[in-house]
Formats: structure tokens, sequence, C-alpha cells
């Protein structure tokens, strides 16, 4: 990873990649609508604060399961099948969400369905990327995905609740569905098979291979390798300095910041994230592998003072620059996939996927739950710290590793790619 930096021109100069990106950002803006609109159906029929914030978190906690057993689907099959067959499904299920009279309890196991979907679907596309998006072009790409999702949530902490209410939930759902279906054709006609090619001399690599072998093949892949497995580490530092976004409204309250103060806490991370890869792509790739450690600690270092109780001002400006400096998961990211056998990259990232919801996850309930003991600035104070700790720690081991090293495509998959037009 040397020389000079790719452009964000050279990225959307691949064909495939703007097909993607394409039926990333519908599928993006359809799913903030499904999230909105669900938790403000489950309000209205049941007028529990507690049940609508479960239903929220209903949309994310699948992937637990979804990333450790069915990511290896993109390992098994040809990864645009994956991406299109998973798309189908889970526009199938919304729409049948939409049905009016569908009682609330199956509409969340359909929700709880949808997103176990999700997984094998990103874990084919991030499969994908590294034979669409070749050198440091890939880094790049998986910050413009990242970036389209964290603008998604600061325009959608805004207007979906505004857009829920004027279209109605049942409309709501019908557009997340059909932008499911236009993602999945925009991917058949824009996509290359991506068949994952077997490693030479090795036994289960092909569709034939079961499931459960797939996934134990993965696991071991990323057991066996320090690199995988410390920059899981630096990533999943990441439920630390998520904890404050799942304590701003306790937190605007503290400081006397109402309702007001709660959207400018909220979107002051995801808008500080896409400041910061904006800035990350700029500069030259080994510049950016050299701040992986740094960043990784200074995204919980700068939350430190929010346990102060500084004021609305300062604390946006604090969550913004820790979102800023959480940019650095793009690098983390493209390092991680590259580091990874091509045969192998769906289950590795499916466990990635999985170790990431399960970080933050339970962070956010931990902290949910010592809530209701301490104050939200001293629990953002003690998880900052920790935080930095942590980050710390997988620096010192990260700096102790050798440069990862990439692995290109088998010869034959490269070729899958090089002949679309």
């Amino acid at each position: 990873m040397s020389g000079s930096p790719a452009s964000y021109r050279a990225v959307f100069a691949a064909t495939e990649f703007r097909w993607l990106w394409l039926a990333h950002l519908l599928s993006v803006i359809g799913d903030q609508l499904a999230r909105v609109a669900l938790t403000l159906l489950v309000f209205d029929r049941t007028e529990s604060a507690g049940l609508a914030a479960l239903t929220y978190a209903l949309t994310y906690l699948p992937d637990l399961v979804g990333g450790a057993a069915l990511a290896g689907l993109a390992d098994r099959f040809p990864r645009r099948d994956v991406m299109v067959l998973t798309d189908l499904g889970r526009a199938v299920l919304v729409a049948a969400m939409a049905v009016p009279g569908v009682p609330l309890a199956v509409q969340v196991c359909l929700l709880a369905v949808v997103q176990l979907l999700t997984a094998p679907f990103s874990a084919a596309r991030q499969a994908a990327l590294p034979d669409i998006l070749r050198g440091d072009r890939l880094a790049l790409g998986l910050g413009v995905f990242s970036m389209t999702y964290q603008a998604a949530l600061v325009v959608g902490f805004g207007t979906g609740a505004a857009l829920v209410a004027w279209l109605g939930v049942p409309s709501a759902l019908l557009i997340n569905a059909a932008t499911f279906v236009l993602s999945a054709l925009l991917i058949a006609r824009g996509l290359g098979p991506h068949r994952p090619v077997a490693h030479a001399g090795a036994a289960g690599d092909t569709a034939a291979a079961g499931q459960w072998a797939t996934v134990r093949a993965g696991w071991r892949v990323v057991a066996h390798d320090p690199r995988l497995l410390t920059l899981l580490a630096i990533a999943c530092c990441s439920g630390f300095y998520v904890v404050p976004e799942g304590l701003a409204v306790p937190f605007a309250a503290e400081i006397d910041a109402g309702s007001a103060g709660v959207g400018w806490l909220l979107v002051a991370n995801p808008a500080g994230t896409v400041i910061g890869m904006l800035v990350l792509g700029r500069l030259r790739p080994e510049r950016r592998l050299a701040l992986i450690g740094p960043l990784a600690v200074a995204s919980s270092l700068v939350l430190i003072p929010t346990g102060w109780l500084p004021g609305l001002a300062v604390s946006v400006l604090l969550w913004t620059v820790s979102g800023a400096c959480s940019a650095h998961d793009m690098v983390v990211q493209a390092t991680y996939v590259e580091s990874v056998p091509a045969h192998r990259r769906g289950q590795a990232v499916g466990l990635a996927i999985a170790a990431l919801r399960a970080a933050q996850g339970l962070a956010i309930v931990a902290a949910g739950i010592l809530a209701q003991i301490f104050t939200p600035s001293t629990i953002i104070l003690v998880a900052a710290v920790l935080g930095v700790a942590a980050a710390a720690a997988a620096w010192h081991r990260w700096s102790r590793l050798a440069p990862p090293r990439a692995h290109p495509p088998p010869q034959g998959e490269a070729d899958d790619i090089s002949s679309r037009p």
C-alpha cells in the first residue's frame, strides 16, 4: 500500500461499483423509512417506548446470527446471485409486513428474518469489492458505502418521521420493498457473477461443501491469522465510542439541552464520520495505514471531557471529532478484506459483522442498564477510558505485526470480472 492516493473519481470510474453503490443507496433510503415506520407503528399500537426501542434494535441484532452462520453462502455460490436472491427475499418479507391486519408479533418476526438476510448480502458485497476495486481504490470504495449510510442517518433523523407521517406506515414499507427489488435488478444487470474460486488443493470450497464446513473454514482463517484478529479487535473498539449515541437522550436531559439538543447529539457522530472519511481519503495509503492505531485511540479519547458536562456546543463538537476519528474504520475494513484469501472472504466478513454487532450491542445494552444507577456522563466517561485502554492495546499489537499482505483473487475469478464490458 504505497504511492499516491486513489481518487473518488477513479472509484466511480469502475462500472460495477457504480451499479453496486446505486443499489446500496436505494436500499439505505428504504431501510431508514422502514425502521422509523415500524418503530412508530409499535409505539402507536402498544404505547410502549421500550417495545418501540426493542423493535428498532431488532433491525440490527439478527446480524449476530446471520453474520456467523449465513455469510458463508458468499463463499459457496456466485456472489452476485447471493445478493440478488437475498434482496428479493427481503422484498417479499417487507411487502408481507405491509399487508393490512398483519399482527404486530408477526411483523416483528418478519423484520428479524429480513435482517437475518442482510448478513449474507453484506458479506457477498464485501467479498466482491476487492475484485471490482483494486489497490487503494478499495479503501475509498468502502468509505463511499459508509459515508452513504452515515449521510442517510443524518438525513433520516430529521426527515424520516415526517415522511412516514405523510406516507403512512404501509406505504413506507412498500417503498422499502420496492427499493430491494430495484437493488436486485441493478445488481443483476450491472455485476458479473463473481464466483468464489476454490483454493488449489483445498477441500470443501465449492457449493457442494456443506454450510457448516464453510463456516468452520472461515473461523479457522480468522483465528489463525494474528493480523486479522488484531484488525477485528481494533474494529470492535467501536463498542466503546458508540455508547454516547445510545445515551444521547438522557445525556441531553442531564445538560438541559432539550429535544433540539438530542437531535444535534445524534447527528454529530455520523456527520463527523463523513468528514473524517473525506479527509482520510486524501492521504497517501501508507499514511492512512499508519493512522489506524492513533485514530482508534482518539475516537474514545476525545469523549473523556464529556464526563465533565461541558455543555451542548462542546459536547456536539467532541462527538463530531470522535466520529471523524472513527473514519479509520474504512482502512481497517479494506486491510481486513485484502488480508483474507479470496475463497474465504464471505465468511470472514460475516464473522467481522457478527463481532461488531456483538461489541456495539453489548456496550449499548450495558450502558442502558448502568444508566439506571449512574449518570449518563459518568457512563460515557468510563466507556471512553476503557476504549482508550483497549484501543491502545490493540494498536500496540498491530504495530508489532508485519504489514498485512493482500491476497489477489485467483486468476479464474479475475477473468470473470475482466470479461464484462
